[in-house]
């Protein structure tokens, strides 16, 4: 009998594939990962971990299944919580959660799981495996989006490597969400009707601002509105003498001073705001609401502009740097000059966009067929072909 160490989270999802899994004959351990001791900056009602863990615990014993409790806290700090602080400081948006996937649950976690002897690790994820056999015997696996298109959540996963998923299973990517509450209810299960947690991968819901006032001290700065005709919007689109110096001209993004707006208010912190974001700036009279449209770490100032429409939110191109490109499919790697029509997105949630990927010296190009709002620096990009999930990287 296969044996398969699921994490448990104390969801519902995660309890649906425990049972999924023992249903079809595995032999099946939960493991809770504890990965925050902080209650300092968490939103204690919104997604305790001690309510998690004993909710899981239930379920494990509803299940007959044997349960344990993890503490990932010292490497979650090192590998999530440092990289985060290191980012925000440099001006950049980073996703924990993607990180806490290829750092903790698929690394970390991964291993624990196979020193207790497993075969597989289990997750509640949204997402499917596939598995291409070639004609000499050896296995390809393929990251598929969920059945359920409203929930899936490949993207979260879009760095994992072909590794990872050798030892990996998804059992409820072939269900809707509904669906695996009516499992759970069906089963008299107590996380049910359990909201699905909100917030940062194993902590719940964080102040934002508090969290990284922990490391990141408050500085009063300035918040510039730009109006949406300066010139930086304006610029010439020249002649390109090859591909690469045209994608090069659609990546650059607009450097603003304040000389190119109006002050219109103070901010505490230019590295606690991100591109995109409305909410915070606490800054009234303007006929649209103001969006950050950047932000300067350095001088400590944020640039924002009237609207959702604003030019300075879109751009067309975004960059990779080579070191920070990943293939979940390495057979589909491109070379120098090479080129490849995907689906992308910047964002969880985001539907997928008509793109073209160019692989140049130093890096890589995603261009899209439309401009995109609010590329984020920090932030992954994931591409696809049809509904496999087959690279990504961080937007630099």
């Amino acid at each position: 009998m296969k044996k398969v160490v699921i994490g448990l989270s104390g969801g519902v999802d995660s309890s649906v594939a425990a049972y999924l899994l023992k249903e079809q004959g595995y032999d099946v351990i939960g493991l809770f990962m504890k990965n925050w001791h902080d209650d300092s900056v968490t939103i204690s009602e919104e997604c305790p971990w001690l309510e998690d863990s004993n909710d899981a615990l239930i379920v494990a014993e509803k299940l007959g299944i044997p349960f344990q409790t993890v503490d990932l806290s010292a490497e979650y700090k090192e590998r999530i919580v440092d990289y985060m602080f290191r980012e925000y400081e440099m001006g950049r948006t980073p996703n924990p959660d993607v990180l806490c996937n290829r750092e903790i649950k698929f690394d970390v976690f991964l291993k624990i799981a196979l020193q207790l002897g497993a075969d597989y690790v289990a997750t509640g994820h949204y997402c499917r495996k596939g598995i291409i056999t070639g004609q000499d015997g050896t296995e390809t696996y393929q990251l598929l989006s969920g059945k359920d298109t409203n929930k899936d959540q490949s993207y979260f996963l879009c760095q994992l490597s072909q590794e990872q998923l050798a030892k990996t299973l998804f059992p409820i990517g072939e269900l809707t969400k509904p669906e695996v509450r009516k499992i759970a209810a069906d089963m008299n299960l107590i996380t049910a009707d359990k909201k699905d947690s909100q917030g940062l991968c194993f902590i719940g819901k964080v102040r934002l601002p508090e969290f990284l006032q922990q490391q990141l001290k408050p500085k009063t700065g300035k918040i510039v509105e730009v109006p949406s005709g300066v010139e930086q919007y304006q610029r010439p689109v020249p002649e390109f003498k090859n591909k690469a110096s045209e994608l090069e001209f659609f990546a650059q993004k607009p450097h603003y001073s304040i000389s190119d707006g109006k002050v219109v208010g103070e901010h505490q912190g230019a590295h606690y705001f991100t591109k995109g974001q409305r909410k915070g700036l606490n800054v009234g009279g303007t006929k649209e609401p103001l969006f950050v449209i950047d932000t300067d770490v350095e001088e400590n100032v944020i640039y924002t502009g009237q609207g959702k429409s604003h030019p300075g939110l879109y751009r067309r191109t975004l960059f990779v740097q080579e070191s920070e490109i990943h293939w979940v499919r390495p057979d589909l790697r491109l070379q120098p000059d090479e080129s490849m029509e995907v689906k992308a997105r910047i964002r969880y949630r985001q539907k997928l966009q008509n793109a073209t990927v160019y692989k140049v010296e130093g890096g890589l190009y995603v261009d899209f067929e439309e401009k995109q709002s609010a590329i984020t620096e920090g932030q992954f990009v994931a591409w696809y072909q049809d509904d496999e999930l087959i690279g990504s990287g961080v937007i630099s």
